[in-house]
């Protein structure tokens, strides 16, 4: 599981493609990666395509790539973009639609 909080914005992003790829990267690569973002405040959509970049890269490798905590202008963002389809997401166990 990731957990992720705060701001996820143009400055934050890379270190955040930095860590999804080392995870999806390594030779025992898991099963599934949770991203857990109740903790974050905001996000722009730098952080939205890194997370689908990460997403395409775990399917590449057929793991599963999955979002929680998803709420507030995060969710809407998700929403409006209209990537929320992308993910496996849920909210506290819910499923988002």
């Amino acid at each position: 599981m990731v957990r992720l909080s705060g701001r996820i914005d143009v400055d934050s992003s890379p270190d955040l493609r930095d860590r999804l790829r080392t995870l999806l990267s390594e030779q025992s690569s898991p099963e599934t990666i949770i991203v857990d973002l109740a903790g974050v405040s905001y996000i722009e959509t730098s952080g939205v395509a890194t997370l689908i970049e990460a997403l395409r890269i775990a399917r590449h490798h057929q793991t599963s790539f999955r979002l929680q905590g998803l709420s507030g202008a995060v969710l809407r963002l998700f929403q409006v973009t209209g990537v929320l389809a992308l993910f496996d997401a849920s909210n506290s166990g819910q499923k988002v639609s």
